[in-house]
């Protein structure tokens, strides 16, 4: 499965052994945004991160993320759509 650029990561996540691989994907995938929204949003933006990040030694591994909990995931749908270029699609992701 290839990713759209822009993410909408929709909680609770179901499988959470499945965040890793999903963030690779992302990542080769060339996503450029994943909006996480729901419940624990915070928590699971910044274990994202820390995937991305990982040791620090790979400048290359970049994706912005934001959270959203108490958010309607319209309105992160909305919020998705003005990041970046307007003409990137947006994916609602639930994993």
């Amino acid at each position: 499965m290839t990713y759209a650029r822009k993410i909408v990561l929709q909680l609770p996540v179901s499988r959470p052994q499945a965040i890793g691989p999903f963030v690779e994907q992302c990542l080769r995938d060339g996503v450029s945004l994943i909006a996480v929204v729901g419940e624990n949003a915070k928590d699971v933006e910044d274990q994202i991160d820390a995937l991305v990040v990982g040791d620090g030694s790979d400048s290359s591994r970049f994706v912005v993320t934001t959270a959203h909990q108490g958010e309607a995931v319209e309105d992160v749908l909305e919020f998705a759509s003005h990041f970046g270029t307007d003409a990137d699609k947006v994916q609602l992701v639930r994993i």
